[in-house]
């Protein structure tokens, strides 16, 4: 079945116009071969069944890990031995211009190293990710529009710095389906939200039913995680009223064809019923062997990270990890923080990354280690009462980190300047690396469309250019 890139179809002549399509396919049913027309009525009546995709992809699923609040760059994966010669001289050209009051060069307080054979360059914060690093790619131009949390989480989330349009996750929900029919296709963990919230894993105007489940991941017994997965009624029980609801919500859909929400409401509930067999097992990280647990690490990254590899194990299609509530990586008043921040996310991103190689599914797995924007090279100033040891917002220049799914590893790709304000050589847009993540799973992102208030929309917009020189 090919990939839906519009709504409007035309009806064919020989179709009867007031037929359904239902009845339509009842009607032809004699033409097609028995296995053809049930992968269409699978894909009528399941929207998670899997799509196929423009051209054969390299990668499966995505996990994407978001640093949510700003990760420096200059602190983790983009070393600046300028920035230390330099350090507390007045940066040259003058203050970054910045939301807040900026002064003089501030060198990083920790030592970067050549890791893995390639010898890329890592913060010594990352130990454990940095003997991996042969599996990254590491790119040190990226570069967003507008520095603040908002427009800059919406830009690399649904394509704009306002909210209103799908997210990566639904898109992919839309084009490719899911591979698991017992658990929802894309997922949203974090152990409270995000700034924004819910737009940044919204379908917006695509069907309701592609939206991102969220999980508020502060449990780790299944039945608390998941609110009402436990029901009082045994199964079979269950089935005959979901089958009666299910009867009179299509009646009343069919007096009102279009409504997404309903056409959601009915997937949704079909989804819960499958999920109290599935998700309990699927969701229960405790059992886990206990040296599991432990190489994770025993914090809200740790167990996200952990859970992310057992839903992709399961067919989820996307799993989207925030590291924490609010912005914890706004470090704006020390940059000392990132020990504490970098000490959890390491040994849980390296364990991840373990986890997924010696299951053979690095390979088609897409691994994102990202943050909506980086921090300035320079001290933020503090008040007149206090010092300040941290950096303000930077739009202009940051790094992101992108390990398997097809990704050439162990390379850099792109710099920013000699004090890491601002991209250079070979800038990458946001856009840019959704145009190459979804070009791995087998996506054109020019041609991953919908129709909707009289044009054609993709995450994308009007721009984006795949990154060829990163791909293996």
């Amino acid at each position: 079945m090919n990939l839906p890139m519009s709504t409007n179809h035309a009806i064919p002549a020989q179709v009867h116009p007031r037929w359904t399509r239902r009845e339509a396919l009842s009607r032809l049913a004699g033409g097609f071969g028995l296995s053809a027309l049930a992968g269409m009525l699978e894909a009528e009546t399941n929207p998670f069944a899997p799509k196929t995709p423009h051209f054969a992809p390299k990668a499966k699923r995505i996990i994407y890990l978001v640093m949510n609040g700003g990760m420096s760059h200059v602190d983790t994966f983009d070393p600046k031995p300028q920035l230390t010669r330099y350090n507390g001289q007045p940066m040259p050209g003058g203050a970054p211009k910045t939301e807040r009051s900026t002064g003089n060069l501030f060198a990083s307080p920790f030592k970067f190293s050549p890791r893995g054979q390639s010898g890329v360059e890592v913060s010594e914060l990352f130990p454990r990710v940095g003997g991996l690093i042969d599996d990254f790619c590491v790119i040190r131009s990226m570069w967003t529009e507008v520095p603040n949390h908002e427009p800059s989480l919406f830009m690399f989330n649904t394509g704009t710095i306002q909210p209103g349009r799908p997210s990566l996750g639904s898109w992919l929900m839309y084009g490719l389906g899911s591979e698991s029919r017992d658990l929802p296709g894309f997922v949203v963990l974090c152990p409270g939200m995000p700034v924004v919230g819910s737009p940044l894993w919204s379908s917006a105007f695509l069907p309701a039913v592609f939206q991102g489940t969220f999980l508020k991941n502060t449990e780790t017994d299944p039945y608390k995680l998941i609110q009402n997965i436990r029901a009082q009624a045994p199964l079979s029980a269950q089935r005959r009223q979901l089958d009666l609801l299910k009867q009179l919500n299509q009646d009343h859909a069919a007096a009102r064809p279009g409504d997404s929400q309903l056409e959601a409401s009915i997937e949704a509930m079909e989804t819960a019923f499958r999920m109290q067999t599935e998700a309990p097992e699927a969701f229960d990280i405790r059992k886990e062997k206990p040296e599991t647990l432990a190489r994770y690490g025993d914090s809200e990254i740790g167990r996200s990270c952990l859970l992310a590899r057992r839903l992709v194990e399961r067919g989820v299609r996307m799993v989207q990890v925030y590291y924490g509530n609010s912005q914890p990586w706004d470090n704006h008043e020390d940059i000392l923080v990132l020990k504490r921040l970098c000490g959890r996310t390491d040994p849980a991103v390296a364990s991840l990354i373990e986890d997924l190689k010696e299951r053979d599914m690095l390979r088609d797995t897409l691994v994102v280690l990202g943050t909506e924007f980086g921090r300035t090279p320079a001290v933020e100033n503090g008040s007149s009462t206090r010092l300040h040891y941290g950096r303000d917002h930077n739009s202009y220049g940051y790094s992101i980190a992108v390990a398997g799914g097809g990704i050439k590893g162990g390379t850099v790709y792109g710099a920013t300047d000699d004090f890491g304000y601002r991209a250079q050589d070979k800038p990458v847009h946001p856009h840019d690396v959704n145009a190459t993540l979804l070009h791995q799973l087998g996506l054109d992102h020019a041609k991953l469309t919908h129709r909707y208030s009289g044009r054609d929309f993709r995450l994308t917009d009007v721009h984006g250019t795949v990154l060829r020189e990163i791909l293996a």
